[in-house]
């Protein structure tokens, strides 16, 4: 009788199949691989090697803490003669003495997370078994079989692989990219994403069904959203708008996620503080690219805050031009969602694809501070019963904006606003390039089309429905060039008098810093003119001129001032709104490589910035996320003071990149000169 089969030792080829799978970064010393497609596997056996006629061979794989077959989470498979697919199996391939060579083969509908493989060989009657070792199972672009699978190569390398990118923010007249370092692969990542699964409220409550619905990238993309604030559970990052960041860091201050998910694991999964929307996105996106399902960060200019779901933000102002009532309905300048690529088995055909999901805590969804995934198709085509918070979103980018104008008597009058059009210029990074792309088509259809009406139709979007009044008097705030903090400039209210009438006018011209969610600060330019006088098919621009020392102590980091103009004709009540949100640019950060940008090089990174003011900067501080930075190395300060019109650099040494494109990612930060962010691309070629 042959004497038992004893496994010496088995190898989990990282290397071969951290190639195959698109994990490299990942594969350093633990095995990661992406369902649906073959791994390879070489077991060396001591004493004998394994004969196909004497030697049986069982795999057994399970996750989680508790496995069962018919819940997904536990496989047993024999060695086979060949791939069943959808299954697991396991087929010897190649052997040689006492080494035999496996592929084993994962279900593209397999739960991702952290599995146990082991191996039980029997011979006759006799058996041992052996703990093979343990690898980590992602979501797979790659297979046309898993639900997250796209078919552009291209796209697959920038929504699941590279690891920085833009985000968007400014005003809808002023978009500013903004470098982000998403580092979904940096040491450490994957761990905290695998923790941040475990500590989700659904997994607490009942760990076996929870991972057993790790199948679902729907299902995912709903606890990652819910995950990543921590409004009802011990989420990332804590929310906050007041400006006021003392006992935490500014949302405008970070320049990644990778900072933010490690100090989340290393206080015991406290909550980080803080984030505002791009942040809650960005995280979001780091998040579920790592773990396989393609993501991206988008932002919607002039987004609506419709808490009631009438499609409505209504304004009320006073005859000054002032807001009446303190109002959490709003105009957000900009609001940041993440969308993710998956199929919609859950609903009707036509809703796969891109799909809207929002980490940012505003509204409650079945109880829980998430939103979404919602079809992005389904948004476009008013389909507002669709799973999941389709309300929610086709208001962010569709809601209708009323304006009121209180009298002195109380009553109410109804005042034209053309500047106000909400869901604008909404975009995401371009596929391979570092330019914007702008994708507003796909949430909306031309406005004015008949498909656009149909849509409308759909949502019970009334308002929207209703012809717009055409007045004889129009208004806009224009700004003449690009503005620097720092500067004093003139903004214009371009009036035009269509009618044959003459005119008698009172205008109102107020300028306020706005945050990005649209809360105003203090008043930092205003002009009252009583009698203006506006001849018959005429254009007047009637200048305001804004002074640096009038917004220097009250500009938020969002870098906006909104100017709103009202025109009021006495004679005939008619009220006129028009404003404007003016983004100031912040000053350059010029990054310098030194050294020749090679494989296993070490390299010289040097960041310098030039004090645009006319005083000084003090509590000066850059922070550097990205290629070849170590932990201490991330953050510098500069000795103070930093004099007007001064130079600033700082230097820092790189460790060796592999070959490939890197991304350094910068923030400058200061009392006077907040948040101030610049990039450089580091191409390493081979030694």
């Amino acid at each position: 009788m042959a004497e038992d089969l004893v496994l010496e030792k088995c190898d989990l080829e990282l290397e071969v199949n951290g190639r195959d799978h698109h994990t490299a970064d990942l594969c350093r010393d633990r095995l990661v691989v992406r369902r649906g497609q073959p791994f390879w596997l070489t077991l060396h056996f001591e004493g004998r090697s394994y004969e196909a006629s004497v030697d049986s061979l069982t795999f057994s794989a399970v996750t989680g803490p508790a496995p069962r077959e018919e819940a997904g989470t536990k496989a047993r498979f024999p060695l086979a003669s060949a791939v069943e697919e959808g299954a697991w199996t396991a087929v010897a391939m190649d052997q040689q003495d006492g080494i035999l060579s496996l592929q084993l083969s994962t279900p593209a509908n397999a739960p991702i997370g952290l599995y146990r493989l082991s191996l039980e060989a029997s011979t006759g009657y006799q058996g041992s078994s052996f703990v093979l070792g343990h690898f980590t199972l992602l979501f797979n672009t790659w297979c046309p079989a898993d639900a997250v699978y796209l078919d552009s190569e291209e796209e697959r390398q920038e929504y699941v692989l590279t690891q920085q990118g833009f985000i968007y923010q400014g005003s809808v007249k002023w978009i500013k990219s903004i470098p982000w370092n998403f580092g979904q692969f940096e040491d450490g990542i994957l761990d905290i994403c695998l923790t941040l699964l475990d500590m989700n409220p659904k997994f607490l409550k009942d760990a076996c069904r929870d991972c057993s619905r790790r199948s679902s990238p729907v299902y995912m993309a709903r606890v990652v959203s819910a995950m990543v604030n921590c409004n009802d559970d011990q989420g990332v990052l804590l929310g906050r708008w007041d400006n006021n960041y003392k006992d935490g860091i500014s949302p405008m201050f970070w320049i990644g996620s990778v900072d933010i998910l490690r100090r989340w694991k290393t206080s015991g999964c406290q909550r980080v503080k803080y984030g505002q929307c791009w942040v809650f996105a960005a995280v979001a996106c780091t998040v579920l690219r790592c773990l396989g399902v393609p993501t991206r960060v988008v932002t919607n200019f002039n987004s609506a805050h419709d808490q009631n779901s009438n499609l409505l933000i209504e304004y009320v102002y006073d005859k000054f031009g002032e807001i009446q009532r303190d109002k959490s309905e709003m105009i957000w300048n900009y609001h940041c969602w993440a969308e993710s690529w998956m199929s919609r088995p859950d609903l009707q055909p036509g809703y796969d694809g891109w799909q809207a999901l929002d980490p940012t805590p505003q509204e409650k969804s079945e109880g829980t501070y998430c939103c979404g995934p919602v079809p992005v198709r389904a948004i476009k085509e008013g389909d507002l019963s669709t799973k999941y918070d389709a309300p929610f979103v086709f208001a962010e980018v569709n809601a209708d904006v009323v304006n009121w104008i209180m009298q002195e008597d109380g009553s109410m009058c109804k005042s034209t606003n053309n500047s106000q059009t909400v869901g604008m210029k909404i975009s995401t990074k371009s596929v391979g390039r570092d330019e914007r792309e702008d994708i507003t088509h796909t949430y909306k259809y031309p406005e004015g089309s008949p498909e656009e009406r149909e849509a409308f139709k759909r949502a019970n979007h009334l308002n929207k429905l209703t012809d717009k009044v055409e007045t004889g008097v129009a208004m806009r705030v224009r700004v003449a060039q690009s503005v620097s903090v720092g500067s004093d400039f003139d903004v214009f209210a371009h009036i035009t008098n269509n009618t044959a009438e003459n005119l008698t006018c009172r205008l109102l011209l107020l300028a306020r810093t706005v945050s990005y969610n649209g809360v105003l600060g203090p008043e930092c330019g205003t002009k009252d003119l009583l009698n203006l006088s506006l001849e018959p098919f005429s254009e007047k621009s009637i200048p305001l001129r804004i002074l640096y020392e009038k917004y220097c102590e009250c500009l938020t980091e969002s870098n906006l001032i909104k100017v709103r103009g009202l025109l009021m004709e006495p004679a005939a009540n008619n009220y006129l709104l028009a404003e404007r949100d003016i983004y100031l640019e912040n000053p350059e950060i010029k990054i310098r490589i030194l050294g020749e940008p090679k494989q296993n090089r070490k390299l010289v990174a040097e960041a310098s910035l030039r004090n645009p003011l006319t005083m000084p900067l003090l509590g000066c501080t850059f922070t550097m996320e990205g290629a070849g930075l170590t932990e201490e190395q991330k953050i510098m300060d500069v000795p103070d003071p930093v004099e007007a019109g001064e130079e600033v650099k700082v230097r820092v040494d790189l460790l060796p990149c592999h070959v490939g494109r890197h991304k350094l990612v910068v923030n400058f930060d200061s009392d006077k000169l907040k948040a101030v962010k610049g990039f450089r691309n580091i191409i390493i070629g081979p030694a």
